[in-house]
């Protein structure tokens, strides 16, 4: 290949090209459409052929993220676990007993868990373990939830928050760009 500054815009070429090439690559690794599909499929109610509804899992319920941190913890479990080791597991996390908690309202949540694909039934047992899928899901929606989603509704809400945040300012930049636009179009805001 040429080289020196005459050959400058064909080298700039075969840079684009290759930039191109590269991100249609990493567009195409990474989906997000199959990433709505996961989210929906773990959000909206389920019907089974026969009939019988299961209701979706919010991501943002408080007793979805509960069960969702208990699967992560389930997880390290060699024989799976049962519906008395979830509701051992589940009641402390929104402040209950075990004994506050019914056998069939884990029943429910196992079938929820089940329906939707984050836990299997171990065969010819009355044991769960929890999938690859469910695992993956799990420790992606609970720290989404912990580290980014409440923090970040934090620093949007909170009329002084205790540090400058940049989300805050950020959104208020934002704010006032839109009003400002909102005067020179001569509209009311």
């Amino acid at each position: 290949m040429a080289k020196g500054l005459s050959h400058l815009p064909e080298l700039k070429e075969i840079g684009f090209t290759a930039s191109r090439r590269l991100l249609d690559a990493q567009r195409i690794s990474h989906d997000p459409a199959e990433g709505a599909a996961a989210l929906a499929a773990l959000t909206q109610p389920v019907t089974s052929p026969a009939g019988t509804r299961t209701a979706g899992m919010p991501i943002t319920s408080p007793r979805v993220q509960a069960l969702l941190s208990a699967l992560c913890v389930f997880r390290l479990l060699p024989h799976g676990f049962t519906n008395r080791d979830l509701r051992t597991c589940l009641a402390p996390l929104p402040g209950l007993t075990p004994e506050a908690m019914t056998s069939g309202q884990i029943t429910y949540d196992l079938r929820r868990l089940r329906i939707h694909g984050l836990i299997e039934r171990i065969p010819r047992t009355f044991r769960y373990q929890v999938t690859t899928a469910g695992l993956r899901q799990a420790l992606f929606l609970t720290r989404l939830t912990q580290r980014l989603l409440i923090p970040g509704l934090a620093q949007l809400t909170d009329p002084s928050p205790p540090a400058p945040a940049r989300l805050r300012a950020a959104a208020r930049a934002y704010d006032a760009a839109i009003d400002d636009l909102t005067r020179q179009a001569r509209l009311a805001a």
